[in-house]
């Protein structure tokens, strides 16, 4: 069905993101495999041809958009493309809204210039050994001293993790307040007493980097606080629609592309003398693929609409997210299912993809919780 949410200036943006993913990653990007992210070239090169920061005011070098719909072309043309860029969503959708709503001017002047380039790469820690979904429940300290706070403690499942600059930082600068003692701190990559740890090995999303981050008594400078102290949780539960839609948009994508390859590779592949596209078995299984996907992309469009229109719910984002993960997980396994034994070889994109979907319905909530928040919007 024609979809009516793009104009113009995005179908210009569309045609320059596409030539760049096809010259300037498609190229390298098993390469990127291997290293297990894109390499600092890459979000230069995308720094220089404003795909960073559409949404930045252009007094700070950025696009000075308000519409997020730039950001879902960046994720909808990778998919496309058949490149996985995790990394690249996480700098513009979840981590740069925090710099653009909650920063200060001062902040931002510091900030924003680098964060535009790809001089400077952006991460969200949140989530902890110990603590996930539940934001109230996460532990580490950050203590007033004079000019400065004082981070202990460890971060997990950090995406950009390995390779930040800029890390958004989720601490307790009151334990005994409960949420209202959580704060928000941007600390530097290079901070003395921060460490890296081991590269996470995970099952998909091979180019994405994924790191444990250890805080030994990390001096922050009390300038670097975003917000007010003891606002951390209203402003992490604040922008989690974006981030869940921004998941949804990444998934619907996905959904799209698997569809597209497995039309062409079973008109291409032959069984039994005749084409496997040939057999109704096929035919029914894609035409059921084909409608769970269009009515996740209205159901995703709806979103973005009212995305748009600063009128996205908590509840609404749950529901799009759930969906449309759900949906990513059902269309991919029915499309491997038609690639018989080859789709179980990672040489084919069905099995990366397959691969890749999985922590959809885990991360920025998992699906569970997304039940959880949309049964309370019913009064449950």
């Amino acid at each position: 069905m024609k979809r009516s949410l793009f104009n113009d200036d995005h179908e210009a943006f569309r045609a320059t993101v596409r030539a760049f993913y096809a010259d300037h990653v498609v190229p390298e990007y098993d390469e990127w495999e291997r290293a297990g992210a894109p390499p600092r070239h890459f979000w230069i090169a995308a720094g220089k041809l404003g795909l960073l920061g559409t949404q930045v005011p252009e007094e700070f070098g950025g696009g000075g958009q308000d519409s997020f719909l730039f950001n879902v072309v960046l994720t909808e043309e990778s998919q496309r493309a058949g490149i996985a860029l995790g990394g690249l969503r996480v700098h513009t959708d979840i981590a740069m809204p925090y710099f653009l709503d909650v920063a200060n001017p001062e902040q931002q002047a510091r900030w924003l210039p680098r964060l535009v380039t790809g001089d400077a790469v952006a991460a969200l820690a949140m989530s902890e050994p110990v603590a996930g979904s539940d934001v109230k429940a996460l532990t580490m300290k950050a203590v007033r001293d004079g000019d400065s706070y004082v981070v202990n403690g460890t971060k997990t499942f950090i995406s950009n993790g390995a390779n930040a600059d800029l890390i958004i930082t989720a601490v307790k600068t009151d334990p005994s307040a409960g949420r209202d003692g959580l704060s928000l701190l941007v600390i530097d990559g290079d901070s003395p007493g921060l460490s890296r740890g081991r590269k996470l090995e995970k099952l998909g999303l091979k180019a994405q980097d994924l790191s444990e981050l250890t805080f030994e008594d990390v001096v922050v400078p009390a300038e670097n606080l975003l917000g007010a102290e003891g606002a951390g949780f209203g402003h992490l539960t604040g922008n989690l629609a974006q981030e869940r839609l921004s998941i949804a948009v990444n998934s619907q994508a996905a959904a799209v592309k698997a569809l597209s390859d497995t039309v062409a590779y079973t008109k291409d592949r032959k069984a039994f003398g005749t084409t496997v596209a040939s057999f109704q078995n096929t035919k029914f299984e894609l035409a059921a693929c084909a409608t769970d996907i269009e009515a996740g992309q209205s159901l995703l469009d709806r979103a973005l609409v009212a995305h748009e229109a600063k009128e996205l719910t908590a509840a609404d984002a749950a529901m799009v997210k759930l969906f449309c993960t759900e949906l990513q997980g059902r269309v991919i396994d029915r499309c491997l299912q038609l690639h018989g034994g080859y789709g179980y070889m990672l040489e084919y994109p069905i099995a990366k993809a397959y691969a890749d979907a999985r922590v959809s319905r885990i991360y920025a909530g998992s699906s569970e919780v997304m039940k959880v928040i949309i049964a309370k919007s019913l009064g449950l």
